[in-house]
């Protein structure tokens, strides 16, 4: 379990290094059999120990001290719902987050694997770490690997923790590419 908390902690510099979470934003677990190690709430991403980690049960029910983010509920149902999931990577990231914000959608560009969809999955906003962003967290998600979350952010989830970081890092590229083409596409030409 150690080896997988440093990996935890290793991704969370990372992604707060590349800029994807700032000040005490964003969270980050992983699932191991019946136990989920998940970030602590109101703690800097960029500042993490191994006892910061939050082992917690499906039930939410603390197995280590500390008190786990308040996304913890809507990673526990992702789990419950996804046996296929064993790692969320929830951002911030200023592009993705900014269409979050707004009424343009974010367009699926090739490296997400196959296009079934021309659009990433959003829901509406819910209250962060309300039961209700849990629930319908899982449904927007149904078997995607991102979600936009409406006014909020995104969630990346994977089989591996890395994979979910790298899909993370994609997904901000995607958007800030995506972002650079409207500039461009609104000004009259010269």
């Amino acid at each position: 379990m150690k080896k997988n908390v440093a990996e935890i902690i290793s991704v969370c510099n990372e992604i707060y290094d590349k800029g994807l979470v700032s000040g005490k934003a964003g969270n980050v677990s992983a699932r191991f059999g019946n136990v989920v190690a998940i970030t602590p709430t109101l703690k800097s991403l960029s500042n993490l120990d191994e006892e910061d980690i939050v082992l917690v049960n499906m039930d939410a029910e603390e197995l280590t001290k500390g008190k786990p983010s308040s996304e913890v509920n809507m990673h526990l149902e992702i789990y419950k719902k996804r046996s296929d999931v064993k790692a969320i990577v929830h951002t911030h990231s200023p592009y993705a987050t900014g269409f979050a914000f707004s009424d343009k959608k974010l367009k699926r560009l090739e490296g997400f694997g196959e296009i079934k969809n021309p659009y990433l999955p959003f829901i509406e906003y819910e209250k962060p770490g309300s039961n209700e962003l849990a629930k319908s967290a899982v449904e927007g998600l149904g078997d995607e690997d991102v979600l936009i979350l409406k006014n909020h952010g995104v969630v990346c989830v994977s089989d591996e923790l890395k994979e979910a970081m790298l899909l993370a890092v994609f997904v901000e590229e995607t958007a800030k590419t995506q972002f650079i083409s409207l500039m461009l596409n609104s000004t009259e030409d010269d």
